[in-house]
């Protein structure tokens, strides 16, 4: 892992190319060179066969040039340090500082590169790239460049972090319907990115954001509250309004049960005045069933003159 500190301060950890990838990458980049060289070297002398040789040793020479060293900074110019093998490779060249390559880097490099890839056959390249503790070879050294790895595992860079326990709840009555969208956005990037900010430098974007926010709520930031820790309470709450807002009504259907919101009675709803807010019975356990053993004896049928008439008659 290589750490770079940019202009703004910014501290890059960026994973240098191995010897093993860039030397694969050079393979592909040179295969596809050498048959586009071949492919128009072949067309060059179909088409120019009636001229001496002389002419047809400097069109040979030319094409050398044009192909094998204006080619690939050509294409490293234009695709920003990826060309075809890089791209394979997941490989991409970058300045010292992280930035991208321009048309003079890329010109230091091929022009080094004739010597130390091609009229070597890249033993001065591997040497080189084996003693810098970046895998850096001689035209990255002049040129200022450093080639990287684009496909790293993934990290948490843009995790932001939560706020204090303490803070909990404690901007809950801030009005933030007046900060802007691209204010929240600048905050959210500051929390995402304040482990790779140098510390004065993160400070001072801090005090900054939280001035802006503070002045668009009309609340000051409180004494004893860090910044930092100021706009991630503040984030808190915005997103947990949010999620009040798109999940509450829900919440409230549920909770009322077919009742009207707002009725008299209805949960939720506030007393009337004079009236003691309405207190919650729980429900009476409904009887327990009868036994077996305490089966009601049926009803014997009596006529009017007292004798046993011919209705049902309970066995004895």
């Amino acid at each position: 892992m290589s750490e770079l500190v940019t202009g703004e301060a910014v501290a890059l950890e960026l994973r240098p190319a191995r010897l093993p990838s860039r030397a694969l990458a050079v393979l592909l980049d040179l295969m596809v060179a050498v048959a586009v060289y071949v492919a128009v070297t072949i067309a060059l002398v179909a088409s120019t066969s009636s001229l001496d040789g002389a002419a047809q040793t400097a069109l040979t020479i030319a094409t050398f040039v044009l192909v094998l060293v204006g080619g690939p900074i050509a294409v490293e110019t234009l695709s920003h340090g990826r060309s075809l093998g890089k791209m394979a490779c997941g490989l991409r060249v970058v300045r010292d500082d992280g930035g991208p390559i321009r048309f003079r880097h890329a010109l230091v490099r091929g022009l080094i590169g004739v010597i130390e890839i091609l009229m070597t056959f890249g033993v001065i390249a591997c040497i080189a790239s084996l003693v810098s503790a970046r895998g850096r070879r001689l035209g990255d050294v002049f040129a200022g460049t450093l080639v990287v790895r684009e496909r790293v595992p993934f990290s948490s860079a843009g995790f932001i972090p939560p706020p204090p326990p303490w803070l909990a709840g404690r901007f809950s009555g801030l009005d933030l319907s007046a900060v802007p969208d691209d204010l929240w956005l600048a905050v959210r990037q500051y929390l995402a990115r304040t482990g790779q900010l140098d510390p004065r430098v993160g400070w001072a974007m801090a005090e900054r954001l939280a001035a802006d926010v503070a002045g668009r709520t009309g609340a000051p930031v409180p004494r004893e509250v860090p910044p930092p820790a100021y706009l991630a309470a503040v984030l808190q709450e915005r997103q947990a309004r949010e999620a009040r807002r798109a999940f509450g009504g829900t919440a409230v259907a549920d909770g009322a049960a077919g009742a009207v919101p707002g009725a008299p009675g209805a949960p939720g709803a506030p007393a009337a005045a004079g009236q003691s807010p309405a207190r919650f019975v729980p429900p009476t356990a409904p009887p327990p069933p009868p036994s077996p053993g305490d089966r009601p004896e049926a009803p014997r049928d009596v006529s009017s003159e007292g004798r046993p008439g011919t209705g049902f008659v309970p066995p004895a």
